[in-house]
C-alpha cells in the first residue's frame, strides 16, 4: 500500500522564529522517522508529504495515495486539525485518524463538551469566556480552572490556572486571551486523581489499550497536567498504570465518549475525578502525540505489552478496514441506484 504522512515538523517552525511553547504539538523529526519506519516494516511504502501548504501543491500537482497517515495539527484558524483530513475528502483520499468534522469539534473543548454533556457523560460544569466582559457572566463554583479552549499539549495550562475568587478569574482569563487570541474555558476544578485512556478501533469495534494515571511529584507545578509538566515529565510526573474496577470504570467512559464523538483509529481520552471520586470527561486527543518515548499514548501502551509497531499496526487496520467497508458500501449504492 502506498501511504501518505501528512505532519507539522516541529524544527521547521522554530527555525522560523516560533517559540517552544507555540510549536509544542508540532512533531520532532524523530517522530516521523518513527513511524515511518514501523509503517515500513509492515511492508507499505511510504511517502512524506508534510505540513498543509505541501499537501495542497502534491494533489495540484496530481498525486494521490492509497491512504494518508495524517498527523497534522495546522497553526492557523479554528479548525487546524481539519484542515488536511478536508482537503483530502475534497479529493476522495482516505486517511488514518478522524474526519474533519470530528477535528473541528474536538478542537473546541466547549463545543465538545456541550456534545458530551448531551449525551449524558459526567463532565465538569463550564463556561467559555469570549471576552474579559464574559467574567461576569460565570456562575460557577469556586476553585475554578482556566485554560484556552483551542490548545493541546497543555499549553497556556500552569498553577495559575486554578483560580479561587472573581479577582483572580478575571486576570487569568485577561491574560489568556490576550496571550492565545482565543475562547477561554472556566470549569469547576476536579481535585480527584487523573487519568488518560488509549483506546484504538472506530465504533462498536474501539477498544481500551490501557488506563494510565498521571501522577504530579513534588517538584512539579501543582493542580495540572501543564505545559511544564508535560515537557519535563521525566522529573516531574509519575505513570502508573491502573487495574482492576477503577480501569474498567475509565475504561467504559472513555469508550461512550468515543463512539460519541465519532473518534476514529486512534487516540486517547483525558479523565479526572470530581470531589465524590465520579470520573469526568476532561478532554479528548483524537491526534495524539505518537513519539515512541515521550509521548502518552506509547507510553501506556508499551506500558501495557503493546510495542509501538504492534500500536500503529492496530491503528492502520482500524483505518483499512473501515476505508474497505467504505468502498464495499459506495459500491453497493452505485449498483442499486443502476438496477
Amino acid at each position: 500500500m502506498n501511504i501518505g504522512m501528512t505532519y507539522d515538523l516541529r524544527d521547521d517552525y522554530l527555525a522560523a522564529g516560533y517559540s517552544e511553547e507555540a510549536t509544542a504539538e508540532f512533531d520532532r523529526p524523530d517522530t516521523i522517522a518513527a513511524i515511518e519506519d514501523a509503517l515500513r516494516g509492515m511492508g507499505h511504502e511510504v511517502d512524506r508529504i508534510g505540513h498543509v501548504k505541501n499537501l495542497v501543491a502534491r494533489l495540484a500537482a496530481g498525486d494521490r495515495w492509497d491512504l494518508v497517515f495524517n498527523i497534522a495539527e495546522g497553526l492557523y484558524g479554528a479548525g487546524r486539525e481539519a484542515q488536511v483530513p478536508a482537503l483530502l475528502e475534497a479529493y476522495e483520499v482516505p486517511c488514518v485518524f478522524s474526519d474533519s468534522l470530528v477535528l473541528a469539534l474536538t478542537l473546541h473543548k466547549g463545543l465538545t463538551k456541550r456534545v458530551i454533556r448531551d449525551l449524558g457523560l459526567p463532565t465538569a460544569d463550564f463556561a467559555v469566556v469570549e471576552t474579559v466582559g464574559d467574567v461576569a457572566n460565570v456562575e460557577l463554583p469556586y476553585p475554578l480552572f482556566c485554560k484556552p479552549v483551542a490548545e493541546g499539549t497543555g499549553k497556556g495550562i500552569s498553577a495559575a490556572s486554578k483560580v479561587g475568587n472573581p479577582s483572580e478569574l478575571a486576570g487569568v482569563c485577561r491574560r489568556l486571551l490576550a496571550e492565545f487570541r482565543q475562547p477561554v474555558l472556566v470549569e469547576t476544578y476536579l481535585p480527584g486523581r487523573e487519568f488518560t485512556v488509549g483506546i484504538v478501533g472506530t465504533g462498536d469495534a474501539a477498544e481500551c489499550v490501557g488506563v494510565m494515571e498521571i501522577i504530579l511529584n513534588d517538584r512539579a507545578e501543582a493542580a495540572a497536567y501543564g505545559y511544564v509538566n508535560k515537557e519535563h515529565y521525566e522529573e516531574l510526573v509519575r505513570y502508573e498504570m491502573v487495574h482492576g474496577a477503577m480501569e474498567q470504570s475509565a475504561a467504559s467512559l472513555a469508550l461512550a465518549c468515543w463512539r460519541g464523538l465519532g473518534c476514529r483509529d486512534g487516540g486517547r481520552i483525558d479523565l479526572r475525578a470530581d470531589a465524590a471520586g465520579r470520573l469526568c470527561f476532561m478532554e479528548v486527543n483524537p491526534l495524539a502525540g505518537l513519539h515512541p518515548v515521550r509521548s502518552d499514548l506509547p507510553i501506556l501502551a508499551g506500558r501495557n505489552g503493546i510495542s509501538y509497531r504492534e500500536l500503529l499496526r492496530r491503528m492502520l487496520d482500524s483505518a483499512i478496514l473501515r476505508v474497505g467497508r467504505g468502498a464495499a458500501a459506495a459500491t453497493s449504492m452505485g449498483a442499486r441506484a443502476c438496477a
